[in-house]
């Protein structure tokens, strides 16, 4: 259950109507459900009930200061990927030791940021990396704990985008390389190996991806064992999918069940780092119909958000689930729904079957409250939009809509110019 539901023919979140909110805020925004939040983390913790476990919520699938809370208090941990997701970890109250750095191109100043935190661990991506945090380590007089990624090359079957454990995927370092990396990581005075980590991609549906990855990770372990190195964390990353369409991902306890009978027998403290699983079917994109247009072999729906709001379906040609909020109308057209952008690839649809809506009309883009927001730009000059939390039958803005003078914040007009 995510909360999103119709009574009486109108889209409610939890118990406020979503037209309510859309007439206080104005559109486009994002909408979230802190009861589905709240849901969603919980069963996804309670999976793994009886392992030693921390869920890092991964910040880059939503990262407002809110939403991050709502995890704080529910004990979780966050894996980020840059020093500004770092920043706001800490802002919204992660303790450092329950923070997971990951991420390819760590920057000098992100690694000293993370190593004067003192978080839990650096997910070391390359041998390069690996030398870089022991220099920086040295000179602020640290000991950097470190896991090093290893890319199994197992394919996850999902959009090669988001796919990340493959040979020709830039992230982590392979098998044989990962067994010199622990070679070179024990021999170095800065560091301490604490963990073995290991992300597969994003939006997968199938369980065995992650048995395959983990099988070829204990080969590893032992060998890594033979080193007299000393593994305390496996980090199994994220990636379990959502239903965006006919999706049928596995359920939690079943994605958990394939890890936790792959541990037996160990005492591994297990990372997890769930992110879309928790946020994308929390949250919701409103937008208003602009305009209806005929054209000689297309029907135009045009909203008011864009793909500069909604970057997924133009990206990934990414599937959304298109509602109208007021769902009275039984007559159905087949449209477009398109954005404000200059861009013929500025659309949230393409050829999808909708109510028959007309200029003023609210619709809902489900499943958005993964990769949403966070993924929003100013194309166009078009200010970013709200992003308000629904609890119970009250609603908070939880971050305000831009204004036009945030568009030029931090510009300036050199005086050549001016004479």
């Amino acid at each position: 259950m995510h909360h999103f539901e119709y009574r009486d023919h109108e889209l409610y979140c939890e118990n406020i109507p979503v037209r309510t909110i859309a007439e206080k805020v104005g559109t486009p925004f994002f909408l979230y459900s802190h009861a589905t939040l709240k849901r969603h983390f919980l069963i996804f913790d309670k999976a793994f009930e009886g392992l030693k476990r921390l869920v890092c919520f991964s910040a880059k699938a939503n990262s407002n200061l809110a939403i991050l809370k709502l995890f704080v208090n529910l004990g979780g941990g966050l894996d980020i990927v840059s020093g500004g997701e770092l920043y706001r970890g800490l802002k919204a109250g992660f303790l450092p030791k329950t923070i997971v750095y990951s991420g390819v191109g760590k920057r000098v100043d992100e690694i000293d940021y993370a190593l004067n935190t003192g978080i839990l661990m650096f997910n070391v991506e390359s041998l390069e990396e690996l030398k870089l945090i022991d220099k920086r380590a040295g000179l602020l007089k640290k000991k950097a704990p470190v896991a090093v990624r290893v890319n199994p090359d197992v394919d996850p079957k999902t959009h090669p985008y988001i796919s990340t454990g493959l040979k020709k995927n830039k992230f982590g370092i392979d098998t044989a390389s990962a067994l010199k990396g622990y070679q070179m990581a024990n021999e170095l005075e800065n560091v301490e190996i604490i963990g073995i980590d290991c992300h597969i991609g994003s939006q997968i549906t199938d369980a065995k991806p992650f048995q395959e990855a983990l099988a070829s990770l204990k080969s590893l372990l032992n060998e890594i064992k033979k080193m007299g190195i000393d593994i305390r964390y496996l980090d199994m990353g994220g990636g379990l999918g959502i239903t965006y369409d006919d999706e049928s991902p596995p359920h939690p306890r079943e994605y958990a069940k394939a890890i936790v009978e792959s541990l037996k027998g160990t005492d591994l403290h297990l990372i997890l780092e769930p992110g879309r699983v928790i946020v994308g079917n929390a949250g919701i994109l409103v937008t208003r119909v602009l305009f209806r247009k005929s054209g000689p072999t297309k029907e135009f729906v045009i909203a008011d958000a864009g793909m500069n709001d909604l970057m997924r379906p133009t990206l990934y040609n990414a599937f959304h689930a298109i509602k109208a909020v007021s769902a009275g109308n039984d007559r159905m057209i087949t449209a477009d729904i398109v954005g404000p952008i200059c861009e013929t690839s500025d659309f949230l649809a393409i050829d999808r079957n909708i109510p028959d809506v007309k200029q003023g009309d609210l619709l809902a883009v489900m499943s958005a409250g993964a990769y949403g927001f966070v993924m929003s730009s100013n194309y166009c000059s078009r200010p970013k939009v709200a992003e308000v939390m629904v609890n119970d039958d009250q609603f908070y803005i939880i971050k305000k809509r831009q204004e036009y003078e945030d568009l030029v914040a931090g510009e300036s007009i050199p005086t050549f110019l001016n004479s």
